[in-house]
């Protein structure tokens, strides 16, 4: 392993964050204490720098560049050059062909948006990133901007679904830059990772069957009930600077070079987990490949980003019982902080560049003691904090929603499925949407989804089962479902708004308007999942065909959904082998004229492009 001399001052970033016509914020992350500042071609700026340590050679940077007079020039490419007191850092790796220095758009009126959301790593489909990056630099080539903003709704890292030798890596990386650690929690886990490697799901704080509902089969079965409801979570992250290391891994090239991936090995395991193990290490392989390329991508675009489960856990807030289950134990309840503390780290200070998130800093910084952390103080600040959602004051108008921290728990019975948002935010969203002609809503579970596959999730919930297929969709909570219809059919909400959703591993597009009433509005559900993953292909052919079937224009079974009194055209794709789903990893391209959706695209890690046909049928 390579000693702390050799290690390179830089390795991630920069990543261009929030950007508005007053301030741009850029993310890094350096192995010393940096002194940087980012300079705009052709304009007179001034910056402001915060550095937080995480480890003893890991600092996580985030640097605000404001103009010194005005603001800066808006829907049009500015340059910049990152320097380090009087010399410039050689950004060339960063830069698209034929360019001198990475350059970004400050997006006044958006023409072009891409969006994704599920990026596994030790998936077998390619990056869609990549693919993005590669769109991103035929466009500069051609003398365009290209996207004016990149939006990751969702499942950005996959801390309950880790690979193992992606576990000996996060390993690997932490004693690399001394991340520094959290005392060890009260979990019976082996001593080492190479002895935990497919086996932490045993140590997994549970719920003892004597204490399990008598109205439930598990009591009879005698079957404890584990916490974490992953059905793949034999890796699932634990400890703080486990997720730190593993956002690394997700977006820095160099971190992947300097733990020399290539010579980790597998140790002595069955051979039903060697053979995993070897198909996970060639999968990541690939991905560490890329991300020369997706670094280029975050230095050339702005990126904004949006928790949904698989940042902290599958299921995350999914019923008030299992939020009970969690919080109430205190290593399950440190393992859900743990990961949120590293999104509002490594994702969410960004996204509103640190206007409300860095009042947390000074109690995080408090958390350190003699380079180990101590978070009790610091929960109670981050589960409180009420900040996560934002809005940008483009045309239109971009909502980013936090389906996931106020949750419409259902009091009757803790263990039906919460809504998505509880009254007092679906009321600040209905004033959102209010006095604009056009808005954009980011929502990481579709508004609109497959009747097909929701019917048949209500029915696992009708026996008791949410989590086995997580019931996490809008029109499974009652009270959420008619507020947000509500909202919909008023006759004072924007003419057209597009709603960007991931979360299901497949993409489709509908349309939808409402059956009664004057007011022409149409809300088009635009759903994009699956950067780096897929729902089983077979699978989603039968659910498609069932769904055209079942959920017909004319069907009755359409009066038994919630949303009857709104009509859902879907979308086929263009060219031969037409279909409403499709399950291929993407990342969707959406192109706007004069902010009304005229194109909707999905560019594939193979750098195939689908298109959806936007006409009604």
């Amino acid at each position: 392993m390579h000693g702390v001399s050799n290690l390179p001052q830089l390795v991630m970033g920069p990543m261009v964050r929030r950007t508005d016509a007053g301030r741009v914020c850029f993310q890094f992350v350096t192995t010393v204490p940096c002194h940087y500042r980012i300079e705009f071609s052709g304009v007179e700026t001034y910056s402001n720098l915060e550095s937080i340590q995480l480890g003893q050679q890991l600092y996580l940077n985030f640097i605000n560049v404001m103009p010194v007079s005005g603001q800066f020039a808006v829907d049009s490419l500015i340059y910049y050059s990152l320097h380090d007191e009087d010399k410039s850092l050689d950004l060339s790796s960063f830069c698209y062909e034929r360019a001198e220095s990475p350059a970004f758009v400050i997006p006044n009126r958006l023409d072009r948006i891409l969006h994704g959301s599920c990026r596994n790593p030790h998936h077998p489909a390619k990056d869609s990133l990549v693919a993005a990056d590669n769109w991103q630099n035929d466009q500069r080539q051609s003398l365009n901007a290209g996207a004016d903003l990149l939006l990751l709704s969702g499942d950005q890292i996959y801390a309950d679904d880790v690979a193992g030798p992606m576990l000996l890596a996060i390993e690997k990386v932490i004693s690399l830059f001394g991340v520094f650690q959290e005392p060890a929690l009260d979990l019976d886990l082996p001593a080492g990772f190479e002895q935990q490697l497919y086996q932490r799901h045993l140590h997994l704080p549970k719920v003892p069957w004597q204490k399990r509902s008598k109205f439930g089969v598990g009591y009879w079965l005698k079957k404890d009930e584990p916490h974490f409801s992953s059905l793949k979570a034999e890796n699932h992250l634990i400890h703080f600077q486990e997720f730190i290391a593993l956002y690394l891994l997700n977006f820095s090239a160099v971190t992947w070079q300097l733990i020399e991936f290539e010579s980790i090995e597998c140790p002595a395991l069955a051979p039903k987990y060697a053979n995993l193990f070897k198909l996970e290490k060639d999968a990541l392989l690939g991905f560490a490949k890329g991300l020369q390329s997706v670094e280029r991508l975050f230095a050339n675009v702005s990126t904004l980003m949006m928790f949904d489960d698989h940042d902290v856990t599958d299921d995350w807030n999914l019923t008030a019982g299992w939020e009970q289950a969690i919080y109430q134990h205190p290593a399950s309840r440190r393992i859900v902080n743990n990961g949120l503390i590293s999104y509002w780290l490594m994702q969410g200070i960004g996204n509103d560049a640190g206007d409300n998130s860095l009042s947390l800093l000074a109690s995080f910084k408090q958390s350190l003691q003699q380079q180990s952390w101590h978070f009790n103080d610091f929960d109670k600040l981050i589960l409180n904090f009420n900040h996560w959602h934002y809005e940008l004051n483009t045309i239109p108008k971009v909502v980013v929603l936090d389906t996931r921290t106020h949750r419409w728990r259902n009091e009757q019975n803790f263990n039906e499925p919460s809504g998505l948002l509880d009254w007092e935010r679906l009321t600040e969203l209905e004033e959102s949407l209010l006095s604009h002609d056009k808005v954009i809503i980011v929502s990481p579970a579709p508004v609109f989804g497959v009747k097909s596959i929701e019917a048949i999730q209500a029915i696992f919930n009708f026996c008791g089962q949410p989590l086995l297929v997580d019931v996490e969709n809008w029109m499974a909570h009652e009270g959420s479902a008619k507020k947000l219809l509500d909202t919909f059919r008023r006759e004072d909400t924007p003419k057209e708004t597009l709603i960007l959703s991931g979360d299901v591993h497949y993409s489709f597009c509908f349309s939808v308007q409402k059956r009664f009433g004057k007011h022409k509005n149409r809300i088009w559900q635009l759903t994009a999942s699956g950067i780096k993953n897929e729902f089983p292909r077979k699978l989603i052919n039968v659910l498609d065909k069932l769904d055209s079937i079942l959920y017909a224009p004319k069907s009755p079974l359409n009066f038994f959904t919630k949303r009857w009194q709104m009509e859902v055209d879907k979308h086929q794709t263009k060219g031969e082998g037409q279909k409403y789903l499709v399950s291929n990893a993407a990342i969707s391209l959406i192109e706007l004229n004069d902010g009304l959706l005229a194109k909707y695209e999905l560019i594939h890690a193979d750098n195939q492009i689908t298109e959806f046909d936007l006409n009604d049928n």
